[in-house]
């Protein structure tokens, strides 16, 4: 089985991507990072040496501090596939971050997007 090309890709090369998206529909910055950093444990600091030392994304969530267990909440479709039902693990980790970017964008306060209530 060959690999997904994302998973080689530099996160820091999709993340203005991320930027964008929320960008474009009135969100921030600030609210990617803070997504960012509630699915992976990352700190702001740590999110930042990421994207500076172009981190693939395997390696971004195979080191991720402290994935937030409450992820697995996350559901939806994200590319005309449910996200809870994605296989591959770490293509799910991408979906997830997907579908919570996708979420931010389409409006949702961050406190449902947090899935922490």
């Amino acid at each position: 089985m060959t690999r997904h090309k994302i998973f080689t890709t530099s996160f820091a090369s999709v993340y203005p991507h991320y930027v964008a998206k929320a960008e474009k529909k009135g969100r921030t910055r600030a609210e990617v990072d803070e997504i960012i950093c509630w699915l992976t444990g990352y700190s702001p600091e740590e999110l930042a040496a990421r994207l500076e030392d172009q981190t693939d994304f395997e390696t971004f969530f195979a080191q991720a501090p402290c994935v937030n267990l409450a992820r697995s909440l996350i559901k939806g479709v994200v590319c005309g596939v449910r996200v809870e039902e994605v296989e591959n693990p770490l293509m799910r980790e991408i979906r997830y971050l997907d579908k919570m970017i996708d979420e931010l964008a389409k409006g949702k306060p961050m406190e449902k997007i947090l899935r922490d209530g």
